[in-house]
């Protein structure tokens, strides 16, 4: 079911011209109030991912629309058309996500995007690092109410200790000054393990000396924040910042991974395969490596079209991805050609995994574009005893998946 935003605006062409937008870029239920009656009997009856407020209403003429809405724990973006500098200050010191001025399409588009951004956010976690727990509070309230998720620590060496839990944090946020372990001495433990592309970090200090912000910046920082800042300055620079890391990954993401299937790609699985390769073999980890290939492609191609070939790719590849470990490593290598690596397990296990992947191949059906029932089978060649090098192994299994092509296809051969 999808999630609801409500328009409280008494502008109704604008209040419809936004409406419409949401509705034709983003997946939400759209409600219009135009009064803060209006407003408070939605709010009564549904709950809202976002509300976007006008800031002067019929019985509202002051702002308490914006007051009410956040009381009711209800994230906020206030539309107004009033630029009084000192209005704006007074309006963001309230506990909003932004204000944007409605003077144009342009600022509907702005909210469009900002929608996006918040959605988006939802996906990261920041770590706040300060040794002040007023400064900690302050931080984690903006960051929440932009969708982040939110760890917060009170010195460096916590925070590492927090990284090491959480890998998956996106950006830390740290100050300069702190017992135990300082923002500098931070950013430099933090780069030995994570690069820019991996993690960001935004330094927050009060240090208004140019060579220390630089310092930072040398050291692997990303940003550097100095205190007092606006909200609006902050909520940008947060922004920027994991956006930039969220456009590195798609590119990384387009270079590493296969188009139709989103599996790894031959150029990932030889980058990154000879360490595990080399690591396994000397500390006597097993692993087994497997080529799969589908039977017959060719006919299957020419008879249903390159669109139900497709589709029978894309079945074979979610069957491997669903039956393996996390930790395997799935990769297609190009046209009906996989290939599998299956980590730390007996010899017996792995055979007996890529028997089960042979069997779930054979069992699966396929409907083609007009609603044809196609089967297909794999043959597949297992390398559980290796050579010298990873490249040397793949031609083993290679070489016993032409066994199995040879003796008949649809069955699993092994060295």
């Amino acid at each position: 079911m999808a999630e609801r935003i409500l328009i409280v605006e008494d502008n109704k062409t604008l209040a419809k011209l936004i409406a419409k937008k949401i509705g034709a870029e983003l997946d939400f239920e759209v409600d219009m109030a135009h009064s803060l009656s209006e407003t408070k009997l939605f709010l009564s009856r549904y709950s809202y991912f976002l509300t976007l407020l006008d800031i002067n209403l019929p019985d509202a003429p002051n702002g308490e629309v914006v007051d009410y809405v956040i009381e009711k724990k209800n994230h906020v973006i206030v539309l107004s058309g009033n630029i009084d500098k000192e209005f704006r200050a007074k309006v963001l010191k309230k506990n909003i996500i932004d204000y944007v001025n409605k003077s144009g399409i342009n600022d509907v588009n702005y909210i469009i995007q900002m929608i996006k951004r918040v959605q988006k956010n939802q996906n990261h976690k920041i770590l706040v690092v300060d040794d002040s727990l007023v400064f900690r509070k302050q931080m984690q309230s903006m960051l929440e109410n932009m969708f982040f998720k939110v760890i917060t620590v009170a010195h460096g060496e916590e925070a590492l200790g927090m990284l090491n839990a959480n890998p998956d944090i996106s950006l830390v946020l740290t100050d300069y000054h702190m017992p135990v372990l300082n923002g500098l001495e931070l950013t430099y433990e933090i780069r030995k393990n994570f690069t820019k592309n991996d993690l960001a970090i935004i330094v927050v200090s009060s240090d208004n000396d140019e060579e220390t912000t630089a310092l930072f910046l040398k050291n692997g920082a990303n940003d550097y924040i100095k205190k007092p800042f606006s909200k609006e300055e902050f909520s940008c620079r947060i922004n920027n910042s994991i956006e930039a890391l969220e456009n590195i990954h798609a590119v990384t993401n387009h270079a590493s991974r296969d188009f139709l299937t989103g599996l790894y790609n031959r150029r990932y699985f030889f980058s990154n395969m000879p360490a595990y390769f080399e690591k396994a073999m000397n500390e006597n980890e097993y692993f087994a490596i497997a080529m799969i290939n589908i039977d017959h492609f060719k006919k299957i191609n020419d008879t249903y079209g390159h669109d139900s070939g497709d589709k029978i790719i894309n079945t074979l590849a979610d069957i491997l991805r669903a039956n393996t470990n996390q930790d395997d490593m799935v990769s297609r290598f190009g046209g009906e050609e996989f290939c599998v690596v299956v980590k730390n397990t007996s010899k017996n296990s792995a055979l007996e995994i890529f028997e089960k992947l042979r069997e779930m191949a054979q069992n699966s059906t396929t409907l083609s574009d007009k609603g044809e029932a196609i089967k297909f089978t794999v043959s597949i060649g297992v390398a559980i005893n290796h050579e010298d090098t990873l490249e040397e192994s793949v031609s083993q299994a290679d070489m016993m998946l032409y066994n199995a092509k040879q003796n008949g296809r649809n069955q699993v051969v092994h060295n």
